[in-house]
């Protein structure tokens, strides 16, 4: 790096990996772990209908046509070896760390305070302050406690008020020294899974729910961040929002409209249900997608992930520009990453994406951090464990901890950039 590239960076700049506890704490019981034994059997079968044009498909189907592919189970333990995995945050020279609290855990009935957990998530931050990593919080990263899920969940506005008790009731238990908060990860995309692709619980087609869950988690996120500011008035508070960035593929109208169109209900028509009461804005970039006419028509000589997203690292430099000019809020990148388990594109990913954020910062957008996704491999959802994001390997059988060479590349850049 040189020296204009080394200072393009804030002093400050958060550095770091992100995580969310269903994915890789293991042993878990929410309304994913109760969906996961009821619908393992039936993903484990139609795996090839839905997988078989993947670029690794020859790779993958063993295990994607297993049913204990789709149970999260035991993972890599992160939640007893979190002190192991962070040793790895140290080793790549990153100063942060974005996780996020399982609220089952926290509330596993309700009204009932688990201290256990509670005390677990206390250690848990105390061993991030020793080793001088800031962390960044996340209160709700898709799961939900079997008795919340019981009762609606977000589909009912009466149910909001249980959301805020232990969004305050955490918050107050894991004191005063935190300063980044994030409520909710992605409402849209929880939206969309659950009650129109119908990929997770709980599994409902229903355009009004999917409006009234929007609907609910935004004024859930509200009332939750007036709670919060009168626990603390220094938090930052914010949203993790997936973005991706669409743009026409030729100079057609119409694929310009498109384009305007997508980006809209991709971003906009959410956002503007967040940003207003949010302190900074989360974004979790992943791909972009090329507009012709009125249809998504990627290029073919594009690389692909393992879950056959179209690798596209630079454009993050657009969608933060985007973003920024819009809404002039502060931008943290929340998540940014690849499926990629022979490691044989991250390296470049993450040096094309740095190129992306120095150009960003340089034309004026105010971008406070990075966290790449994942620090370990983790549990990917209705995909389940066989995609790799992971910095860090996990051999789930033997538990074993391998930090990949990108990985390693990474943290002597990230060294350089800080110095």
């Amino acid at each position: 790096m040189t020296a204009r590239q080394k200072s393009s960076f804030p002093k400050h700049f958060l550095w770091g990996a992100a995580t969310a506890a269903h994915q890789v704490e293991g042993d878990n019981h929410n309304q994913w772990t109760v969906w996961e034994l009821e619908n393992a059997q039936s993903k484990a079968a139609q795996a090839d209908y839905h997988l078989h044009d993947y670029p690794t498909w020859d790779k993958i189907k063993a295990e994607a046509k297993t049913a204990d592919n789709y149970v999260s189970g035991e993972l890599g333990d992160h939640y007893n070896r979190y002190k192991e995995d962070f040793a790895f945050i140290e080793k790549m020279n990153m100063n942060s760390y974005r996780f996020s609290v399982e609220w089952s855990r926290i509330e596993p009935s309700e009204g009932s305070w688990n201290s256990e957990a509670i005390a677990h998530y206390k250690e848990y931050l105390e061993e991030l302050r020793r080793r001088n990593i800031e962390p960044v919080v996340t209160l709700l990263h898709f799961t939900l406690p079997v008795w919340f899920a019981e009762k609606g969940g977000f589909e009912k506005r009466s149910n909001i008020r249980y959301f805020v008790r232990y969004a305050e009731k955490i918050m107050s238990e894991l004191g005063n020294s935190i300063r980044f908060i994030i409520t909710i990860n992605e409402p849209e995309v929880y939206g969309f899974e659950s009650y129109y692709l119908q990929n997770w619980p709980p599994n409902k087609a229903s355009f009004f729910k999917l409006w009234r869950v929007s609907v609910n988690q935004a004024t859930a996120h509200r009332k939750a961040v007036k709670a919060l500011r009168n626990l603390n008035r220094r938090y930052k508070i914010g949203i993790a929002k997936n973005s991706v960035f669409f743009f026409p593929g030729d100079s057609a109208w119409l694929s310009r409209v498109s384009a305007s169109i997508f980006q809209y209900f991709q971003d906009d028509y959410f956002i503007k249900k967040y940003i207003k009461h949010s302190d900074f804005l989360g974004v979790n970039y992943y791909q972009s997608q090329r507009l012709l006419g009125y249809r998504v028509h990627n290029s073919e000589k594009a690389e692909y992930s393992d879950v056959d997203w179209m690798l596209s690292p630079g454009d993050i430099q657009y969608a933060l520009e985007r973003l920024y000019r819009k809404y002039k809020k502060p931008l943290m990148v929340t998540e940014n990453g690849l499926a990629d388990a022979d490691d044989a594109h991250r390296e470049w990913w993450i040096k094309e994406t740095i190129i992306g954020m120095q150009k960003a910062l340089k034309d004026g957008v105010d971008l406070i951090g990075y966290f790449h996704w994942s620090l370990l491999d983790n549990f990917e959802w209705a995909y389940g464990k066989w995609p790799r994001f992971g910095l860090v390997a996990i051999d789930y059988k033997t538990g074993k901890r391998t930090l990949r060479p990108s990985a390693a590349w990474f943290g002597r850049v990230i060294k350089r950039l800080r110095e």
